[in-house]
């Protein structure tokens, strides 16, 4: 491989920005047939894709201005880079080197607000841009990502042919679709990634269960979860949590989970979809919860002290473990199902809200594979999309309702015995208390409705006749 110059001008991407998921996905596109460049400000990353890239039609440019030079035009380049000032700062330096009609890929998880900022005032320059949400991990760069760009058709069409070769595929069909105009691709990897946080909060919660109230060991525990890998929700998370269990520890030989800090940080995409549940009125609550405990987790001094100030001994299960398995495995099952619906509720929202058009249905086919949040339950979700486009929610559709119907009383159970145990399951218990909610007809909001007439005369609606109206409840009666 040889240094990226000026002639031919000839590659059909240029990548900025090669750490893991930049140079793997650009490994990707090159053992896909696609000659291809990168550059990284850091001259030790450019070397590390010269050494990886061996034997293929890959270059590594030593500054932006060679990058520019050896693609073919219109060009195509492609960010991989920090989210926030780093992508405004990388799209400054570039964008004196381009000409109309080339166009500027954000493969970062960039905030979907910002996208359309960069979007807009790059249109004023006759630049195009295309907000691209990548998920899949390292692996998932490497061998096939889902992909969910958002941005012109005319965007999409310039670097369609490579976004489909790399993706992952499900059976002939590749998991990438043009999703929508302005910030349609990031504001749905922001929800695949408020999705992903619940998820693995829903996961957590049922290591705990197993753990601390059925007793059950590392080793009893990785089983628990390879036989719901087959015969439970199955999916990406249930196959990788279950091998981390059996992961030893080389320098003690015990289990490496073990020895893991019980903290756990976040990176924005979670919060964000809660603030944007929160802006457009959808529920989110199993996802907000998820983010919730993920700061409480930070809390571990404070943790500690609590541990003795306010002490409460943990009680365990009595009874089979067996039964006490399949009723958790029951309760992850709906507590997922939830998860997943309060997503494509907020993705129908913002849809509406943002003019992106979203076809959900094509949305639960991009996340089938590739990504980290693919599970079975994607093609369900694909299919019921499919007999209704318009769908509100998941929960209405009769057969994804049948699988809640069929298994609540696991969840129920489960979300109990936590209760009477003493082991936090917020997310599980924010997962029922969603379910009931939203197929309760009646709601206690009347009384809110009363009460906020009562304090600040916000008035009320009546159910029968139309209006607002308003009581001075200080008042005696005059009846």
């Amino acid at each position: 491989m040889t240094q990226a110059s000026p002639e031919p001008a000839r590659r059909e991407l240029g990548m900025i920005g090669l750490g893991v998921m930049g140079r793997n996905l650009l490994l990707n596109f090159a053992e896909h047939g696609f000659p291809v460049a990168g550059y990284d400000q850091d001259p030790a990353k450019v070397e590390a894709l010269r050494r990886e890239a061996a034997g293929l039609d890959v270059a590594g440019a030593a500054d932006l201005a060679a990058l520019v030079a050896g693609l073919r035009t219109p060009r195509a380049l492609m960010l991989l880079v920090p989210a926030g000032a780093a992508v405004d700062a990388v799209i400054a330096g570039l964008a004196p080197l381009l000409a109309p009609g080339d166009l500027i890929i954000d493969g970062g998880n960039s905030h979907f607000k910002d996208t359309d900022r960069r979007a807009l005032e790059l249109a004023g320059t006759g630049l195009q841009f295309l907000g691209l949400g990548i998920s899949g991990g390292e692996e998932g760069a490497r061998r096939g990502p889902s992909l969910m760009p958002g941005g012109t058709p005319e965007a999409y069409a310039r670097i369609r042919p490579l976004l489909e070769a790399v993706a992952a595929r499900v059976g002939p069909e590749p998991c990438v679709a043009h999703l929508g105009p302005g910030s349609a691709g990031h504001y749905v990897k922001m929800v695949h990634n408020g999705i992903e946080y619940a998820l693995m909060e829903l996961i957590a919660e049922s290591y705990d269960l197993m753990k601390r109230a059925l007793g059950l060991n590392n080793r009893e525990i990785a089983s628990a979860f390879r036989d719901w890998s087959e015969h439970g929700p199955g999916g990406f998370l249930m196959e990788t949590t279950a091998r981390i269990f059996t992961r030893k520890d080389p320098g003690t030989g015990h289990e490496l989970v073990d020895a893991i800090l019980p903290v756990a940080r976040q990176k924005g995409t979670g919060l964000w979809t809660s603030q944007s549940a929160m802006e457009l009125q959808v529920p989110a609550p199993t996802i907000d919860l998820a983010v919730a405990q993920r700061d409480l987790s930070a809390l571990d001094s404070e943790r500690e002290q609590a541990s003795r100030v306010l002490p409460r001994p943990l009680k365990t299960r009595n009874g089979d473990s067996a039964e006490g398995l399949r009723e958790l495995n029951q309760a992850l099952q709906v507590g997922i199902l939830m998860a997943f619906a309060q997503g494509m509720a907020l993705l129908r929202a913002a849809s509406e809200r943002y003019g992106y058009g979203l076809d959900l249905a094509a949305v639960a086919r991009v996340w089938r594979g590739g990504c980290i949040i693919r599970i079975p339950l994607l093609e369900d979700l694909r299919q019921a999309y499919g007999r209704t486009p318009g769908l509100a929610n998941p929960l209405l559709d009769p057969d994804l309702a049948g699988q809640v119907l069929v298994r609540e009383e696991g969840l129920r159970s489960v979300v109990c015995a936590g209760a009477l145990l003493g082991v936090p399951i917020p997310g599980l218990m924010s997962a029922l208390a969603y379910l009931d909610g939203y197929r309760s007809a009646w709601l206690p909001a009347n009384l809110i409705q009363a009460q906020r007439d009562s304090f600040g005369a916000h008035g009320y609606q009546r159910l029968d006749r139309p209006g607002n109206f308003h009581t001075a409840w200080d008042q005696e009666d005059q009846r």
